[in-house]
């Protein structure tokens, strides 16, 4: 909900990618009644933050845990929170209060003049953050606003973090850090994670856009049910780390070797406070069509089952999470340059999808790459003999005119890339052909990463395995 946000400009394919995201990844999913508490400490674990909402209909938040942010800006801070939302926060109940069964509900309200109001809450506390070699876990069960189409434009609910030291300042932004643990807009099914840091525009950490993941609800729509979102922020592991959740599922991870020291540290080296809020309208619906617009039906509340944050200490033994956690596969890192890596396997992405592929050998391929979407592969070893080849197996129904660049950059994605090659329509999204391309000597261990540029903002190109060669 950041100061500013991801500006995307894609809805592309969607039906293609919440097809291919149905599908869940190792997901454990059990049915929780809307009113659940707050799961027990898991072993090796400490709750430091706790709220299940409970209160009689229409009461307001507990004020010793949480505060109301009311208006259009902080005080002296950028106008419309510094993303372009267009409402008034308010302290209604109408706009915020509890339900009565043991839920927060958010709700978004037009006046008779056309004006938007809702509400936006964060915690007093501003100290969230992991002791040191230990992890710190933020976790709430939500349901979306359940309103989708032309209904939904210009909603933007989310759950989020931000760095202490933006309090009473309101422009040092990015630079102190913002963990989105949830964000959605348009009514979409579907969950973004961004932790935003450094420097805006551009800088080490890409902003506005941040370094972000996304991943669809499932077997529920994000809309159509209640659904655990969390951000684990892990000072046991080296390097650094926050890893997101949905379900359970982590899909998306940064680290802190993807950008130089003095600005992970600058975003992290301090508490956070957690924020609640439904915007509507402003950059990132903006993205996604606009809104909100006469066909916008007020009144969808974001509703929230319980918001809470624990803590564990040090050492090298990974406890269980309060939800499930499977281990990734394959694992991060340990991967030969020179056999086939799959598409799919990355260990961090930026609006890719992943479908069924038709091609040789089965699987699944990466989709919907348009400009400015990346995927990142760990721990690529190239060896001691230079690497001069780069292969892609991809594959493209890129409408006439559309076209664009296949890149690999090593260990960030702002580096020049060492190699390329152009892609445009090969007759279908299935339609496969292996592309080769030469690359600068590469030699050595390194972070690969496959980043797609375009001069339209179209999808061009999906890819089913990489390689490299001498």
């Amino acid at each position: 909900m950041r100061v500013m946000p991801p500006p995307r400009g894609f809805l592309r394919r969607a039906a293609l990618a919440v097809a291919a995201l149905l599908v869940p990844a190792a997901a454990v999913l059990v049915a929780v009644p809307a009113g659940a508490s707050v799961p027990a400490d898991p072993p090796g674990w400490t709750s430091v933050f706790r709220d299940d909402f409970n209160g009689p209909a229409g009461s307001g938040i507990n004020g010793a845990d949480w505060l109301y942010t009311t208006g259009t800006s902080y005080p002296g801070g950028p106008a419309g929170f510094g993303t372009g939302e267009i409402e008034t926060m308010t302290v209604d109940p109408s706009n915020v209060s509890l339900d009565g069964a043991g839920n927060l509900r958010i709700t978004p309200l037009r006046d008779g003049g056309g004006n938007w109001t809702s509400g936006r809450v964060e915690t007093r506390r501003s100290d969230f953050q992991p002791p040191a070699g230990g992890r710190l876990r933020v976790e709430a069960r939500i349901q979306m606003p359940n309103v989708t189409g032309a209904a939904a434009k210009g909603y933007w609910p989310a759950f989020w973090m931000l760095g202490a030291p933006y309090r009473g300042n309101w422009w040092n932004w990015p630079g102190i850090g913002e963990i989105d643990i949830m964000e959605n807009v348009q009514g979409i099914n579907n969950e973004w994670a961004t932790m935003h840091c450094g420097t805006s525009p551009g800088g080490p950490c890409n902003e506005t856009t941040g370094i972000g993941g996304q991943r669809v609800c499932s077997p529920t729509s994000c809309q159509g049910g209640f659904h655990t979102y969390a951000a684990e922020w892990d000072r046991g592991t080296s390097p650094e780390q926050v890893r997101f959740y949905l379900d359970g599922v982590n899909f998306h991870t940064v680290r802190a070797d993807q950008m130089d020291a003095a600005t992970w540290n600058a975003a992290t080296g301090h508490g956070f406070f957690l924020i609640l809020n439904v915007a509507m309208g402003g950059a990132f619906p903006g993205a996604f069509g606009g809104g909100p617009d006469a066909g916008t039906q007020p009144g969808h509340p974001m509703t929230v089952d319980y918001v809470a944050v624990w803590q564990s200490g040090g050492g090298t033994t990974t406890p269980p999470t309060p939800t499930p956690t499977p281990t990734p596969t394959p694992p991060a890192g340990g991967r030969d340059a020179y056999a086939a890596i799959q598409a799919e396997s990355y260990d961090g992405q930026a609006g890719l999808t992943t479908e069924t592929t038709t091609d040789t050998g089965g699987g699944r391929n990466v989709g919907s790459a348009a400009h400015g979407d990346w995927a990142r592969y760990q721990g690529v070893d190239f060896g001691t003999t230079a690497a001069t080849q780069f292969r892609a197996r991809v594959a493209s129904g890129a409408a006439g005119g559309v076209s664009g660049l296949v890149e690999v950059r090593l260990d960030s994605r702002t580096n020049p890339p060492v190699g390329s090659f152009a892609i445009a329509d090969t007759g279908g999204w299935q339609s496969w052909r292996t592309v080769p391309a030469n690359i600068s000597g590469v030699t050595g261990v390194h972070d690969v990463y496959l980043t797609f540029t375009s001069g339209q903002p179209a999808d061009f190109v999906n890819v089913n395995w990489f390689d490299f060669g001498h």
